[in-house]
């Protein structure tokens, strides 16, 4: 009995040293990647309560072998009906854990080397989710402006989509990080790697926003390291957290969709995210200048806006089909090299 109570100790510390000091302060991962972390051992912990009938207090690192995590990663498709993304996050969350304990634990080793042999499932290029500028604007709609929630929600997705931001970007706005009185008013986003960018806001954006500092902000209340979204439970504000925002995108998504169906059924932050882009796209701003408004770190994964857009596509081969001589009109990607590619599927 001493012996297992020692090895759940082992498991203890060594979990505890991962998650809050090799991950945030050696690794300097963001807390988004340290809480996916802790999503994957809390999953596994659930599935050896539930599936194998080991509580919480009894898991040791013995558990941690190949056969058991393979079980785990089954169960995660087959009951919680996971894909093949999420599949591969767990998986790697695993194979991170057991090198940080294989190096201090030798005897870890073996475990290691064969869980890191599990393949990751290939997951397929997946169609670009995004919606139309009228669908954003059915969104925008909405909220209830006669209440504060309402103008607070409103004036949310209207930054949301105006920014290209990511959800956490944009929950992450200190006051601090808005500049308004610059001669061309801008903000910082925090992005993955704690990477931060310049944005750019426009009039309209900038009009809504001083109306927000005007209720939500006061300047006689004003704190630079205030969240610009916050929510007030028990008297006490909190910046507001991913579930509050994702409850009233859902809600107004199924309200917009009655009367526009172009709104997805499964609406989420990140479609507004690449609505926008493919906005920017559409009006002719390259993709190198849409990639550090993305603040993507490579030009690969801004360029899916080039492959998804169909409609200009077909708008260039409508273009393209003349009736006549070749000198009498001309065809569209003439000189246009990277139509070309593009047309012909190489980019």
């Amino acid at each position: 009995m001493r012996m297992i109570q020692k090895e759940t100790d082992k498991f203890f510390a060594y979990l505890r040293e991962y998650l809050t000091i090799y991950l945030p302060k050696q690794r300097r991962c963001s807390p988004n990647t340290v809480k996916s972390y802790q999503d994957a051992f809390n999953l596994y912990r659930t599935f050896l309560s539930e599936i194998k009938g080991i509580p919480f207090v009894k898991i040791t690192l013995g558990l941690f072998d190949y056969t058991t995590i393979n079980e785990f990663l089954d169960w995660l498709q087959s009951s919680r009906g996971c894909g093949a993304s999420t599949r591969n996050q767990r998986l790697a969350a695993m194979n991170s854990f057991l090198n940080y304990v294989a190096i201090q634990d030798p005897t870890m080793m073996e475990h290691y080397v064969k869980v890191k042999s599990i393949p990751a499932q290939k997951t397929g290029n997946q169609p670009l989710k995004s919606m139309s500028e009228e669908a954003v604007a059915s969104i925008i709609r909405q909220p209830d402006i006669s209440k504060p929630n309402g103008r607070r929600d409103r004036f949310f997705l209207i930054l949301l989509y105006d920014t290209a931001a990511r959800m956490q970007e944009i929950l992450d706005i200190r006051i601090c990080d808005i500049h308004l009185n610059a001669s061309s008013p801008y903000l910082y986003l925090t992005g993955k790697g704690n990477k931060t960018r310049q944005i750019p806001l426009m009039g309209k954006t900038i009009s809504h926003m001083e109306s927000y500092f005007k209720e939500f902000h006061p300047e006689m209340k004003r704190s630079p390291q205030s969240h610009l979204f916050y929510t007030v439970i028990k008297g006490q504000a909190g910046p507001m957290s991913p579930e509050n925002v994702a409850c009233f995108l859902r809600r107004y998504g199924n309200k917009a969709r009655e009367g526009c169906e172009e709104v997805p059924e499964k609406l989420h932050a990140h479609i507004f995210r690449h609505a926008r882009a493919m906005s920017l796209y559409k009006s002719g701003i390259p993709l190198s200048y849409i990639k550090e408004y993305l603040g993507h770190s490579h030009i690969n994964t801004t360029s899916i806006y080039a492959m998804a857009d169909m409609e200009m596509m077909r708008n260039a081969l409508e273009k393209a089909s003349y009736i006549g001589t070749p000198e009498q009109s001309k065809a569209v990607w003439e000189g246009d090299e990277e139509m070309i590619l593009r047309l012909c599927g190489l980019r």
